[in-house]
Formats: C-alpha cells, sequence, structure tokens
C-alpha cells in the first residue's frame, strides 16, 4: 500500500486518541480530520487493488471531484434549508442541524467546505477498492428504452423542484434520489460512466460497489459524528425515536442510493465540462 495510506491510518488514530482525551481542537474539527484520513487510507487502497486513484494515476481529476464534492453538498443544503443564506452558527434545517461550529463566519465556512470536500472522494474510493470484489457479478443484461429514460429524466426533473416548492420535512427521501433519475439517464444516453450502462452489459460490478460504499461510508459518517464536539442532529418525521447514534434508523436506508446519486451528478458535471470518457476517471 502506498505510504501515504499509513499516514491516513495516522491520521484515523491520532484524531480519536486526541478526540477522546477531549482534545478540544480536534474535538471541533473531528469530522473533515478524520474524513481526510479516512480519504488518504481509501486512496492507497484504490490504488493497492486496481492501480488506479486520485493520488496516483488521477491527479488531474482530484480538484473537480473534491470541488464537484463541496458544490453537490452545498445544493444539498440549500435542500435542507432554503433560506440556508440568511442563517449562522444557528441555523435551523429541516432535516439536519449543525452544533457546536465556529462562531467566525470565515471559520465556519472553511469547516463546511473542507468537510464536504471529503463526500465524493470517500464514496468514490471505497467503491472503486470494492468493485474488483463483485467482479464476477453478472445480470442479464438491461438496455432501458428511450422511452423509459426520458420518463425517468421528466420526473427527476419535476421531483428536484418539489422539495423546494413544497418545504417539508416529510419531502426528505426525493432528495436522495430525484438526482439520479434526472440525470443518470443522461449520462448513459451521452455514454458517460454510467451503471446504467454497466447494467446494459450484464456488469452489476458498479451498482454493488456504490450501493455497499453508500451503506459502509453512511455508517462511518454516523460512527464519528456522534463523538465530535462539532456535530449534526436529525429531525425527521419518520420513527424519530428509533436511532442509531444519531440518525434515524431508517434513514441508513438512504445512504445506498445516495453514492448512485452521487455518482450521476458528478459524471454529468465532468461530461458538462467536456471530459466524460470512461477511461479518464478513477472510477
Amino acid at each position: 500500500m502506498p505510504a501515504y495510506g499509513w499516514l491516513g491510518l495516522g491520521v484515523i488514530v491520532v484524531a480519536e486518541t486526541l478526540l477522546f482525551a477531549g482534545h478540544p481542537v480536534v474535538g471541533h474539527w473531528f469530522t473533515p480530520i478524520v474524513w481526510t484520513g479516512y480519504v488518504l487510507v481509501a486512496d492507497a487502497v484504490a490504488a493497492r487493488v486496481t492501480g488506479r486513484s486520485y493520488l496516483t494515476s488521477g491527479r488531474t481529476e482530484l480538484p473537480l471531484v473534491v470541488l464537484a464534492s463541496i458544490g453537490a453538498w452545498w445544493l444539498f443544503e440549500w435542500y435542507n434549508a432554503p433560506r440556508f443564506w440568511q442563517g449562522g452558527a444557528d441555523r435551523i434545517g429541516l432535516w439536519w442541524q449543525y452544533h457546536g461550529l465556529e462562531s467566525d463566519p470565515w471559520l465556519r465556512r472553511v469547516g463546511y467546505d473542507w468537510s464536504f470536500a471529503t463526500i465524493f472522494p470517500a464514496l468514490f474510493l471505497t467503491a472503486a477498492a470494492l468493485r474488483p470484489a463483485f467482479a464476477r457479478a453478472r445480470v442479464k443484461p438491461w438496455r432501458p428504452s428511450p422511452g423509459l429514460l426520458r420518463v425517468a429524466t421528466a420526473t427527476g426533473a419535476v421531483l428536484t423542484v418539489l422539495p423546494l416548492l413544497i418545504v417539508d420535512a416529510r419531502m426528505v427521501p426525493l432528495v436522495w434520489s430525484v438526482f439520479v433519475l434526472l440525470l443518470e439517464p443522461l449520462n448513459y444516453r451521452r455514454g458517460r460512466p454510467s451503471w446504467l450502462a454497466a447494467l446494459a452489459v450484464g456488469d452489476a460490478s458498479l451498482v454493488l460497489a456504490l450501493l455497499v460504499s453508500g451503506a459502509l461510508c453512511g455508517v462511518l459518517w454516523e460512527f464519528w459524528n456522534y463523538w465530535a464536539l462539532t456535530r449534526w442532529t436529525y429531525s425527521v418525521p419518520y420513527v424519530s425515536h428509533l436511532k442509531v447514534f444519531e440518525m434515524p434508523a431508517l434513514g441508513y436506508l438512504g445512504f445506498p442510493p445516495f453514492a448512485l446519486e452521487c455518482y450521476a451528478m458528478y459524471h454529468w458535471l465532468r461530461g458538462a465540462l467536456g471530459d466524460g470518457g470512461p477511461d479518464r476517471t478513477v472510477l
């Protein structure tokens, strides 16, 4: 494994140790620190298993995936609180709320962006490292019809707007699924990296790797968040009293499709920027 993978593991261990020792700075910045360590480990494992990663073969792709990750999560923040930009450290969201944030707005923004920057890399590198384990996962080739693709895209377009028009906590499941409907058919039709394209040739490894990656990262997000001093909590109307860490138990069902959604969002953006070929991406 590349040496930086061991560095990432060291970051995780030291951060955990200092957190439980009561170190206030690490406690408040624990999420971006520990997830930076995780991304280093996942990148090293992906490089070892597949020969491709953001820090080895994909250094030119790394800035884009980081910026896309930040931008996508700011979009989700807008869904969580349509009046987000009017809020401050005590902003209350529809579905999740942050606690213990830095009072200085510049430091708070650094904390947001640093944390958000790790989301896409963590998901995609984990999926890349896992995909070889599903290499033999084959299904009957399925090619959705042009009509079905158009219906899916149109439905996704309508549903992306609905949670902004009807500001209601019960809309949260839509946010973790609508961009799949909107963007994945577009990626498939235009020859961009797509799990629909993989299924069209009978290859189930990509979709399975993404689903498992979403579940695994979701558990780690909630596990590490639970102990941090700067953290988030949830207020959702679906069996909210039954929790695993801070997340209502039903909420864990959203992490696997969330990974599919992030993948579709990222490759739609890459394609829109003119770099959508499958041979130039880590996943």
